[in-house]
């Protein structure tokens, strides 16, 4: 059974800084790529990084509001993706979760939650003084 797991997550002062993971079950992240989505109340799921399946050489993406702040990185051999994120801003504080589709992406379309089969659990992420 194919399965992603959440860690991380919490309460975090502004400009602190917090480590998500996602670890897969029943599959290799080879050949999966794995995105990072966040949703606040009232908000819609939003794109917040991916990296891409690594069978030919992984990329990374990440939208506007959070680079130079998030980094996704993976351990293959642990199969688990982190999502490092440094400078929190209040505005970062959402439910996020991480995400799983077979194979890359075609174009510019790491960001669209409907391409994604798999998800995990979700984690809160506060960011409040």
């Amino acid at each position: 059974q194919l399965q992603l797991v959440q860690s991380g997550g919490g309460l975090v002062q502004p400009g602190g800084s917090l480590r998500l993971s996602c670890t897969a079950s029943g599959f290799t992240l080879e050949y999966y790529s794995i995105g990072w989505f966040r949703q606040a109340p009232g908000k819609e799921r939003e794109g917040v990084s991916a990296i891409s399946a690594s069978a030919s050489g992984s990329t990374t993406d990440y939208a506007d509001s959070v680079k130079g702040r998030f980094t996704i990185s993976k351990d293959n051999a642990k199969t688990t993706v982190y999502l490092q994120m440094d400078n929190l801003k209040p505005e970062d504080t959402a439910l996020y979760y991480c995400a799983a589709v077979a194979g890359k992406f075609a174009g510019n379309n790491w960001h669209r939650h409907v391409l994604y089969t798999y998800w995990g659990q979700g984690t809160q992420v506060t960011v409040s003084s």
